[in-house]
């Protein structure tokens, strides 16, 4: 057998009935694991990929080949698994230079509880919208809504949502993000078209979710929120034991600005760390191994204040070891799954049924969900439904750039609700709550693929080609089997 595993020859055609036994397998394992004995996920994300490399063996793989691909899986994740370390990095260097203090004590004095979810909301909107990255903008300005957040008493789950929200608007319309670049590119849209027709989808999902924010923060936060006296409390403690200055805002502000003028995410984040390092010893006054260790182990504070301990003992290195662990875990699953070709033939599966416009675009997202929570990787949710449904949209006469809004629609906001994707899990590691606990308040994220299904099903924000345009792309990407046939008028 070839060792290519990126040729389709390598693939076998699965029964869809075969090729679902490992996703029930791990979807049932991963129902009890979590409901019922309420463990961890890695098991039945390991028992998945078992059931899986069973079936293939008796569908004629060899082992080597599957180890191969287990390896390849692991190798898909492995720049998430660095931006993952380096988020743990930032975390303890962060709140060990006074970072991570100052921007809650600021943000305590200045933000009214009420309005807190629609206000940070619409700051890691702008801020993500600039550095076309949802994952730098929670690491830092998510890190810093969540504390402030947490101070007012408000539920983790709720500030979440709304980080998530306004993260993921702005990754999916700015024109930095790599995966509003990639859904275009792989569909041979123009990247500023793909942008522009994502409007009719995710401006009513964010005005919706801002809508959602105003009305829990009038109806449920203003009641619940801590008392002024404890929000004091807080800011006294945070005074005792931290140096608290605005001039510490400049660190998240110099790493904002770096990702807007290019920086590569990865160094971006190196100098966030070590500006955290410098803070840490120049103005908290550290030692260089304490300073170190806030890098390893995260920073530990014993204040006297449950609340505060609470908010700022995190952070390190090794308390990204769990999410890391499990991202491994879920792409040793993936890649069995996807290069032994059983997603391929569930896709196929789903293909059949897509009838029309409404069922074409349906089947998208649903592929793209389904590509989320059976491959873990955003990544691949966009790759692989954009090869199996290109020809069907031009063959029913739809622009390609109604796919690649649906690759982002179904692709790019679903990954945050499976707790195995790369996105889940970094989000438990970089925000500390689960997707099962998050999801009812990411309301952008869950409004924008039901929103596209309405338009798709009124006709609203769908752009159609003519038979001459159908005509003329086929023959150029699929030569052998339209020569024969005379161009429709």
């Amino acid at each position: 057998m070839p060792n290519n595993l990126d040729n389709d020859e390598t693939k076998k055609e699965f029964n869809f009935f075969i090729a679902l036994i490992p996703l029930v397998v791990m979807v049932v394992s991963m129902l009890y694991a979590i409901v019922v004995i309420e463990t961890d996920p890695h098991l039945p994300l390991i028992i998945g990929t078992i059931t899986a490399a069973i079936v293939a063996l008796l569908s004629g793989f060899k082992f080597d080949d599957l180890e191969e691909m287990m390896y390849k899986g692991i190798r898909l994740a492995l720049p998430a698994v660095i931006i993952i370390m380096l988020v743990g990095l930032i975390i303890g260097s962060w709140i060990g230079g006074g970072v991570v203090a100052s921007m809650v004590y600021y943000g305590l004095m200045i933000i009214n509880p009420q309005y807190f979810l629609l206000t940070i909301c619409l700051i890691c909107s702008i801020v993500s919208l600039a550095i076309g990255s949802s994952w730098s903008t929670m690491a830092t300005i998510g890190v810093a809504g969540m504390g402030i957040g947490v101070s007012m008493g408000i539920n983790p789950a709720m500030i979440a949502g709304a980080v998530i929200s306004g993260s993921y608007f702005g990754d999916k319309m700015s024109p930095l993000s790599d995966t509003t670049n990639l859904a275009s590119g792989l569909t041979n849209t123009d990247l500023f078209v793909h942008i522009k027709h994502m409007m009719y989808t995710t401006i009513p999902g964010l005005l919706i979710a801002l809508v959602a924010y105003f009305f829990i923060g009038i109806n449920v936060i203003g009641s619940n929120t801590a008392s002024s006296a404890d929000i004091q409390e807080m800011l006294t403690t945070m005074d005792e034991n931290f140096v608290i200055s605005p001039w510490l805002l400049l660190v998240p502000a110099l790493v904002i600005l770096c990702i807007i003028m290019k920086v590569k995410a990865v160094p971006a984040l190196v100098i966030g760390v070590f500006l955290g390092i410098i803070c840490s010893i120049f103005v908290q006054g550290e030692s260089l191994a304490n300073s170190t260790s806030f890098l390893m182990n995260g920073f530990v504070m014993e204040s006297g204040n449950d609340m505060v301990n609470n908010l700022f003992n995190r952070g390190g290195l090794m308390e990204m070891m769990y999410t890391i662990s499990m991202t491994i875990v879920a792409m040793t699953f993936a890649g069995v799954l996807e290069y032994t070709g059983m997603l391929k033939s569930i896709m196929n599966q789903i293909l059949k049924i897509a009838k029309g416009t409404v069922g074409i675009i349906t089947a998208t997202i649903v592929s793209c969900f389904a590509t989320n929570a059976t491959c873990s990787e955003q990544y691949i949710s966009i790759v692989v439904p954009s090869r199996m449904f290109l020809r069907t949209y031009i063959e029913n006469k739809l622009h390609s750039k109604n796919l690649s809004r649906s690759l982002e629609d179904g692709g790019t906001l679903t990954s945050v609700f499976i707790p195995w994707n790369t996105c889940g899990v970094f989000i438990y590691g970089t925000l500390g709550v689960s997707a099962f606990e998050y999801a009812p308040y990411a309301v952008l994220n869950f409004s924008v693929p039901i929103i596209a299904i309405i338009l798709a099903a009124t006709g609203i924000g769908i752009t159609r080609i003519t038979s001459k345009e159908r005509d003329a792309y086929l023959a150029e990407h699929y030569p052998e089997e339209v020569e024969a046939k005379p161009a429709t008028a």
